[in-house]
């Protein structure tokens, strides 16, 4: 049995091997505290309550709307305020195609959005807005302005879209690289609606009148839409204004160097 002094001994060298251990464990203690109660103090001071909520990128929707889609209003603490929350409840909302967040110290979220830029309006059962991608990012509702001026692409099935959406996706380009070649030319009649077909026929029909203008197959390798274009041209320009209004359909899908105008008959 060691004598006293030993254990006293033993016991001294066990307590200065130990020290820096706790030493160490009370420091850690000391900052975690520290850092707990600083935490605390910028998470719940009215120092950093938030004043102001900043919109900016803001088109289509007003910033009273961004503001209601967040999930953090004015009083809430800048600290305490999630961004990637933020952020990702802002992209749930149908218009916002990205959003950032960021603070400015010591009382404004400041928001950027960029909205979806509508393109079309794509009948697939039921009326979308599409962007310039192609791809419908909303339903529009027409009683509020969604689409206004925007012309309407019909004829592509929804089961199409729900098997294939990349694939529906370029066929809705396709009919806006169209639309968009055709209005390059200012004479031409105003388009309200392009018709695709399942055989990827093209037809546009004008705004005024409904004039079918039958142009062909969409896309495929030596199909020049452009050229058919510029036959209608010279048709066109061969007709009256009483044979314009009177057209029910001009076709171009034959030949690009022929045309065809189907003219309702005349009242007597």
């Amino acid at each position: 049995m060691p004598g006293p002094r030993v254990i006293a001994n033993a016991c001294g060298r066990a307590a200065r091997r130990a020290l820096p251990g706790v030493a160490a464990t009370a420091a850690i203690t000391l900052v975690g505290s520290g850092l707990w109660l600083g935490y605390r103090f910028i998470t719940t001071s009215e120092r950093f309550a938030i004043t102001t909520i900043e919109v900016r990128g803001e088109s289509h929707l007003t910033e009273d709307q961004v503001r209601a889609a967040m999930p953090v209003t004015v009083g809430d603490n800048v600290f305490a305020t999630n961004l990637d929350t933020v952020t990702g409840q802002l992209r749930a909302t149908p218009w916002i195609a990205s959003a950032t967040a960021h603070r400015m110290l010591p009382d404004t979220l400041v928001v950027e959005i960029r909205e979806h830029a509508a393109a079309a309006i794509v009948d697939l059962g039921a009326l979308y807005l599409v962007d310039t991608s192609g791809h419908p990012f909303k339903r529009a509702q027409l009683e509020v302005g969604d689409g206004s001026g925007l012309p309407v692409i019909t004829g592509l099935a929804r089961t199409a879209y729900e098997k294939d959406p990349a694939g529906t996706a370029a066929v809705v380009t396709g009919a806006l690289a169209t639309l968009a070649a055709w209005t390059q030319e200012p004479g031409r009649p105003a388009i309200g609606e392009v018709h695709i077909d399942p055989h990827t026929q093209i037809t546009l029909r004008t705004y005024d009148h409904a004039t079918a203008i039958q142009l062909g197959p969409l896309g495929p390798p030596g199909i020049d839409l452009t050229a058919r274009m510029r036959t209608f041209d010279a048709a066109w320009a061969e007709l009256t204004d009483a044979e314009r209004t009177r057209a029910t359909a001009i076709h171009l899908d034959a030949r690009a160097d022929q045309v065809t105008v189907a003219l309702a008959p005349t009242k007597d």
